[in-house]
């Protein structure tokens, strides 16, 4: 009860002692006013009361997910969410650009305009010709630079890993960079919670590769293990049952695979992630 009801119950008390020493009619009559004037003054406390409440749990289910407000002794956490990411098409100009086409998504989504074919100049290459001795492959390293031709089939090329995606994201959005390679799905899934979509490396299978799908070189800097179904996209959203994403390859919005096999895909490719703060 606030002050103000205080004061006036206390005055309504005084006023009751008042018309029993008195008993006067004019003692009841400004008693009776009274007690309306302190029944309405609770009435409308009580309506602020509730309206402070009712404010207070509104604004609690408007957090984002991850935050897990505690009500009631219980824990809510939000099962699904959803970013609007725009969709960019690495096709027909950028056959083998799916990472730098999915980091335009990314850097369009944080209001960067930038294109394609400028992050596909910018990226960092690997130089390292495509030569077979003694049956063993020599190429470049995806972890050092973009390995071959991003722009033809007609020519020897893969692709590119995080670290340069990282490199180059950095020019756009300096210091806002996250690298959440080596994580758990769990930081992709708190990063979308939190409003920023994610860049990752998965297959175009979007599943577990048999061993059959990789094979090795050497590179410059050592053995590294591939496979040509190597493939970038940019994690939109998640339910309960599905991961969502823009693919840059089949020119898809929102495309949903069962979470436990987009994820097992992620994690045999290295779980390689990129996300912006905010």
């Amino acid at each position: 009860m606030g002050l103000l009801s205080l004061f006036i119950t206390a005055l309504i008390a005084l006023i009751l002692l008042t018309t029993y020493i008195k008993s006067s009619k004019k003692s009841i009559y400004y008693m009776g006013w009274l007690a309306v004037l302190l029944f309405f003054s609770l009435l409308i406390y009580n309506g602020k009361q509730l309206k402070a409440e009712f404010n207070s749990l509104a604004n609690s289910l408007s957090e984002p997910a991850f935050l897990q407000h505690m009500m009631a002794g219980e824990e809510i956490i939000l099962t699904e969410k959803m970013l609007d990411v725009p969709l960019v098409s690495q096709l027909p100009e950028l056959p083998r650009g799916c990472e730098v086409t999915s980091l335009a998504m990314l850097l369009l989504y944080e209001g960067i305009e930038v294109d394609k074919m400028e992050l596909a100049q910018n990226v960092k290459k690997d130089p390292t010709p495509k030569t077979v001795k003694n049956g063993v492959i020599h190429f470049g390293n995806p972890h050092y630079g973009f390995v071959g031709d991003m722009y033809t089939f007609n020519n020897p090329g893969y692709g590119v890993y995080h670290e340069p995606i990282e490199e180059l994201a950095e020019k756009y959005v300096p210091n806002k960079v996250v690298n959440l390679s080596g994580y758990d799905f769990e930081e992709v899934i708190q990063h979308i919670n939190a409003g920023s979509p994610v860049w990752v490396i998965a297959n175009t299978m979007f599943k577990t590769l048999p061993e059959t799908f990789f094979e090795t070189w050497e590179t410059p800097q050592g053995k590294i293990k591939i496979t040509y179904k190597e493939h970038s996209v940019v994690v939109t959203g998640y339910d309960e049952q599905f991961i969502y994403f823009n693919d840059p390859l089949a020119n898809e919005k929102d495309r949903k695979i069962p979470k436990e096999n987009f994820i097992a895909a992620w994690e045999q490719m290295g779980k390689q992630a990129i996300a912006i703060k905010h």
